[in-house]
């Protein structure tokens, strides 16, 4: 029975996953309003008529989330609260045939490359000349900007491919002109994401070509920071690191996700690199770009990992001390190559490497915040939250990394804005100072 009145036109957009998620839910929502949808992400005021979910595919965990919320609003949907409920994104993708079957509730399940047809579902035309445009859920100075779209690469482990498609690259002028769009509504910071940032233009230019797009988007009027996330080791184009040391607007920032460093387990990832090749690399970043942070991603438990292998990782972090690490527990996936081994690391076994990994890295980051106090930083003020105004140095994207926190009695500022801040104190994750 239905509780209040549903507007009839009003979309709650709902996402899951990771950042290319956001930035797809974000295109959606532009063509919606632009077809005089009303339109809201995440919606808090239940009166939405259409519920559209852009799902996430990626490992167990994430699946199950998905699976919970379809759930959640097809209850909603047979008591009346809602009309129409939709699914898309990767989830979607890869298992509509079971979905279909399982949650015969959802009025329409959609692939991550659909949006035509989603549009058209809802009897919304496609704009074309909206390309470039959308309707952020970030804080508008800041934004995710997706560059290419799918994944080449033969990682043994990754469902992307199969969610994604093969890698496809958006052309430099079409970026530019997405660029000044976002800089013109008050995008401060592009945070570039792709499946595989340096990847970009080998479909379209025949070439490696990240540091030609990012000489162009940093020439962009007020484009301040440009961050990097999500580069791949193997072939990884140092003229990149070149435009990063000519260009102020483009942050010292990497995320380099390794995944890894024995060699029998590179090998059996098929990630095209040895223990040595990246232990090079990482010196030569950090050669060529002095004080540069570099942020990694690894995987415990993967399938014939031995204590050995595990241990190794832990000397190899310990030595590295990167400036920014997660690490997932190994989610086994079907149609991956990796499916075909025995997965023979216990769930337990897998958690207690993560942990023993994140707590080695907990005492390198405090390490090294304890560092910088004393040190002035530029800082881009995010939100404001209890006491305190929070914001993030170059060396910092949301939601992952450290953040700094300036006493909002004592200090002000303004939520979007730049401001020069000297570090009074640090813990392991945080640092607090003071606007000078």
């Amino acid at each position: 029975m239905k509780t209040k009145t549903l507007k009839k036109n009003k979309v709650n957009v709902v996402t899951l996953g990771c950042s290319k998620n956001i930035v797809d839910s974000e295109v959606l929502m532009g063509q919606l309003k632009a077809n005089n949808f009303l339109v809201e992400h995440e919606s808090k005021t239940d009166d939405s008529s259409i519920i559209i979910i852009n799902t996430c595919g990626f490992i167990d965990n994430a699946k199950q989330e998905s699976i919970d919320t379809i759930i959640r609003y097809a209850e909603a949907k047979k008591a009346g609260q809602i009309d129409k409920l939709y699914v898309t994104g990767c989830l979607s993708e890869r298992y509509r045939p079971e979905l279909e079957k399982e949650i015969p509730t959802v009025d329409g399940y959609f692939g991550t490359r659909e949006l035509p047809r989603l549009l058209k579902t809802l009897k919304a035309d496609y704009k074309h000349e909206l390309i470039g445009e959308r309707l952020l859920t970030t804080p508008h100075h800041y934004s995710y900007f997706k560059i290419s779209e799918g994944c080449d690469r033969p990682c043994s482990f990754c469902a992307i491919p199969l969610m994604r498609g093969g890698h496809i690259s958006k052309t430099i002028e079409e970026l530019v002109k997405e660029a000044k769009h976002l800089a013109k509504k008050g995008t401060k910071e592009l945070m570039l994401i792709a499946q595989d940032l340096t990847y970009y233009g080998l479909d379209i230019y025949k070439k490696r070509n990240l540091s030609e797009l990012l000489k162009h988007l940093s020439d962009v009027e007020g484009i301040e920071w440009i961050r990097l996330h999500y580069a791949f080791p193997s072939g990884f184009p140092m003229d990149v690191l070149d435009v990063m040391n000519e260009r102020k607007n483009i942050c010292n920032y990497l995320d380099m996700p390794l995944q890894h460093i024995t060699d029998n387990m590179l090998k059996s990832m098929r990630r095209g690199t040895t223990k040595q090749k990246t232990i090079d690399l990482v010196n030569e970043i950090r050669n060529k770009v002095p004080g540069i942070a570099i942020r990694t991603t690894l995987i415990a438990g993967y399938p014939g990992e031995t204590a050995k292998d595990h241990n190794e990782m832990l000397e190899w972090v310990e030595q590295t001390r990167f400036d920014r690490l997660g690490i997932f527990a190994y989610s086994h996936e079907e149609n991956t190559h990796a499916y075909l081994l025995k997965d023979n690391v216990s769930a337990k076994t897998k958690q207690a490497r993560a942990e023993a990994v994140m707590a080695l890295q907990n005492g390198i980051s405090l390490d090294l915040n304890q560092q910088k106090i004393g040190n002035t930083f530029k800082v881009l003020f995010d939100k404001k939250e209890g006491d305190y105004f929070i914001g993030r140095t170059e060396f910092d994207s949301p939601e992952v990394d450290n953040e700094v926190l300036v006493k909002a009695s004592t200090d002000f500022v303004r939520v979007g804005d730049f401001a020069n801040v000297k570090i009074t104190s640090a813990e392991d994750y945080d640092l607090y100072g003071e606007v000078v």
